[in-house]
């Protein structure tokens, strides 16, 4: 009875070592899997400002970043990211023929390891390129965090941004608000006299002055004529 009251619960504590110890070496050889990140929004809402910030974030830390753009968007500069309030970064611009996978894969081989894509712009990518950047999460473990429009000044969704939201594993709506006070979700595009244009090619890259932001029904109501002046 002795042997037996003194050998139970060691036993017990041996097991619960055991079972804690397994639960310790899972955890540290579990590596942290990474997400294709969809931030959308209309325009001016800021999302290359949060772009920016959550990329500086990364580097504050002393972690590598690369930041991606489509190499036609020169609004601010060459290969440069900028915002609305005077934020810029240099980024890697990349053509519609590009290999996003690839590009990354080159790119990881060159110093520090990449702790995070940005991607601004989305809506200037291509679906192939959208799959591009979910091998680089899914096959390289690299998050992947993309900014960009979802709908066109039509209404209708880009390629790439219906690609994100289709296979993004996460989503976040950026807000903004229409003149009216109601959140923005819709967007016009402008003349150089501020008629509202209802044809034309999905990408023209304007900037601001092409472009205001408005909520569904002020939306509606541009495009079917009855045009707010205050709107602009």
């Amino acid at each position: 009875m002795t042997v037996s009251g003194l050998d139970f619960p060691v036993i017990i504590k041996m097991r619960d070592f055991s079972s804690q110890f397994r639960a310790s070496k899972k955890r540290k050889t579990e590596k942290t899997m990474a997400k294709l990140y969809f931030n959308y929004s209309t325009m001016n809402a800021g999302k290359s400002t949060m772009l920016l910030q959550a990329s500086y974030n990364y580097e504050e830390r002393g972690m590598r970043v690369v930041l991606l753009i489509a190499a036609f968007d020169e609004r601010v500069g060459k290969g440069i990211i900028g915002s609305r309030i005077g934020l810029k970064a240099s980024a890697v611009g990349f053509e519609p023929e590009a290999d996003l996978q690839a590009l990354i894969g080159d790119l990881s081989k060159e110093g520090e390891p990449i702790a995070c894509v940005f991607v601004d712009e989305a809506h200037f990518m291509t679906r192939e390129h959208v799959w591009q950047l979910a091998r680089i999460v899914d096959r390289m473990n690299i998050p992947v965090m993309v900014y960009g429009l979802r709908t066109d000044f039509q209404g209708k969704l880009f390629p790439a941004s219906e690609e994100l939201l289709a296979i993004a594993d996460e989503m976040r709506e950026v807000r903004t608000i229409c003149h009216c006070g109601r959140k923005a979700t819709m967007v016009v595009r402008l003349d150089a006299e501020g008629k509202v244009l209802r044809e034309g090619a999905q990408i023209d890259v304007g900037g601001n002055e092409k472009y205001v932001s408005l909520c569904r029904r002020h939306w509606d109501d541009a495009m079917n004529g009855e045009w707010l002046a205050e709107a602009v």
